[in-house]
């Protein structure tokens, strides 16, 4: 069979039914790829699981923004990749086919585990050069290998890093709390980075936020900046479908509220990863993942309608 056309491509609903993608300067994508998980597998199927949770959205007008990205929104479905065939291979399907989409619009990408990142930043980069970089993640997925192979989805932003897809020192981590070796754990802020570990953030609500954002804000300035959220940012409680999560997280109005304060940097795409709705309960972690996801969509549409 020469063709990856078939594989997890699921026809399912348009992202808050949106329409299908063409010329809208916002799309939606989903990668349907978890060829690197180190524990619960299924994160192949979050695409499919965040557009269903995203119907929920009634007609997407955002009482913040307090518009709808409709407009200006197109659902591209499911990137085909080739899900039997290795981490290599699937980056380069990645690339070969997120690159296009980068060039043409402001993409939103629906993983997927989070190795699938490192190549939509090669994407990224073709357009922008090295861009700033926020991560939302319990993890810093900056070790030096991946349980003994080369790459995996613990190794993306070191990665990312040294083939200069970043910048370095305008690398900001947000949520971190597991278990690692103070080389990794300590990377990003090595190279000159800047992290808030979860412990920093715990109890921190509303205006407690607000040194963080302003923090945020100096160090990534104008530069264009790419967001990757791995929804195991989040506390189990509000996210249990995925699959490493790791107790002592954030809660979903602490990332709402970091992405509605910080609306006003210059994003130039975003993905949210490891949406596992095997392991879900009432669907808490596709409905937060679809609601993160509207938000960031909403706050570009409204920098689309001021231009």
């Amino acid at each position: 069979m020469a063709s990856s056309d078939f594989a997890y491509a699921q026809p399912g609903a348009h992202f808050a039914s949106c329409p299908p993608l063409a010329a809208q300067p916002l799309a939606v994508l989903g990668v349907p790829w978890d060829g690197s998980v180190t524990h619960r597998p299924g994160a192949r199927f979050g695409p499919e699981a965040i557009r269903r949770a995203s119907q929920m959205l009634c007609d997407a007008t955002h009482p913040v923004f307090d518009l709808s990205p409709l407009p200006w929104l197109g659902d591209g479905g499911n990137l085909r990749l080739p899900n039997a065939s290795g981490l290599a291979a699937a980056r380069e399907a990645i690339f070969a086919q997120a690159l296009p989409r980068v060039q043409a619009h402001h993409c939103v990408f629906l993983g997927g585990d989070h190795a699938v990142t490192l190549a939509l930043l090669r994407a990224v980069h073709q357009v922008h050069g090295p861009v700033a970089l926020l991560h939302f993640d319990a993890h810093c997925d900056t070790w030096r290998d991946h349980l003994g192979e080369p790459s995996g989805h613990g190794t993306w932003v070191r990665e990312a890093v040294e083939q200069g897809l970043v910048s370095a020192s305008h690398c900001v981590q947000v949520g971190l709390r597991s278990a690692a070796d103070r080389e990794a754990r300590e990377y990003v802020r090595d190279q000159g980075g800047l992290t808030f570990n979860a412990r920093e953030l715990w109890g921190r609500e509303g205006d407690l936020l607000a040194p963080c954002l302003d923090a945020v804000q100096r160090r990534l300035g104008a530069r264009p900046v790419y967001l990757s959220l791995d929804i195991d940012c989040l506390d189990p409680a509000f996210a249990p479908g995925t699959g490493t999560p790791e107790p002592g997280g954030l809660t979903t109005s602490q990332v709402l509220a970091c992405l509605e304060g910080l609306a006003g940097l210059n994003w130039v795409g975003m993905d949210c990863v490891e949406v596992c709705p095997a392991y879900d309960h009432a669907e808490l972690t596709s409905q937060a993942a679809a609601a993160l996801v509207w938000t960031y969509l909403s706050a570009q549409a409204a920098r689309l309608a001021r231009s």
